[in-house]
C-alpha cells in the first residue's frame, strides 16, 4: 500500500485481516484499530490479574499464554512463588480461555481445580502459563494449564473445570 490510495488500501487490509482472523478470535476491532485479543486483555485487565501482574501474550479459543513476574511479595519465605499464586495464575488463564470462546452475554466460573506442583519457581523470574482446552461442551469446559519456569521447566500442571453460565430468562 502506497501512493494516494495508501489509506484506503490499509483500511481494506485491516478489514481482511479482521475477517480472516476473527474466526479464530485472536484479532478484535477497537474503534478504527485492530488489536490482538491478548492486547485487549492487557488493556482491560481483571482487577486481580492486574494486582498479580499477569501479561497475556496470546489468546484465542484454543490457547491462552501469559507471563507473570515472580515478585518478592508473591513468594514464600524460601523465595519461591507461593502455591496460591501459581493456582491463581492458572485459574485466570483457564477462565480467560473459556471467556474468549464464549458468545456475547455468557459468563463462566471455576467449579473445580486440581494442581500438581512439580518444581519451584524462583523469585525475580518470569513464569509462563500455557492453557489449552481438553473439553469444550455446552455447559462446561475443561482447561489444562502448564506453568513453566523461565528455563522452560514444568513447575505445575493445573486442570480446571469451568461452568458456562447462561443468562436467566
Amino acid at each position: 500500500c502506497w501512493g494516494p490510495w495508501a489509506s484506503a488500501c490499509l483500511l481494506n487490509l485491516q478489514r481482511r485481516i479482521l475477517a480472516a482472523s476473527n474466526t479464530r478470535g485472536n484479532v478484535v476491532k477497537n474503534g478504527d484499530e485492530l488489536m490482538t485479543k491478548a492486547d485487549e486483555l492487557n488493556a482491560n485487565p481483571l482487577p486481580y490479574g492486574k494486582t498479580l501482574g499477569i501479561r497475556f501474550t496470546h489468546a484465542d479459543p484454543d490457547r491462552v499464554v501469559a507471563e507473570l513476574e515472580v515478585r518478592p511479595d508473591l513468594c514464600t519465605r524460601h523465595e519461591t512463588a507461593h502455591g496460591g499464586l501459581i493456582m491463581s495464575f492458572a485459574d485466570t488463564l483457564g477462565a480467560t480461555g473459556t471467556m474468549v470462546d464464549l458468545d456475547e452475554g455468557l459468563a463462566t466460573t471455576t467449579i473445580e481445580s486440581k494442581t500438581n506442583f512439580l518444581a519451584a519457581v524462583p523469585v525475580n523470574t518470569i513464569m509462563t502459563g500455557i492453557a489449552t482446552p481438553i473439553h469444550k461442551g455446552r455447559t462446561t469446559q475443561i482447561w489444562q494449564t502448564r506453568i513453566e519456569t523461565e528455563t522452560g521447566k514444568l513447575a505445575a500442571l493445573v486442570t480446571q473445570t469451568q461452568l458456562v453460565i447462561y443468562p436467566k430468562g
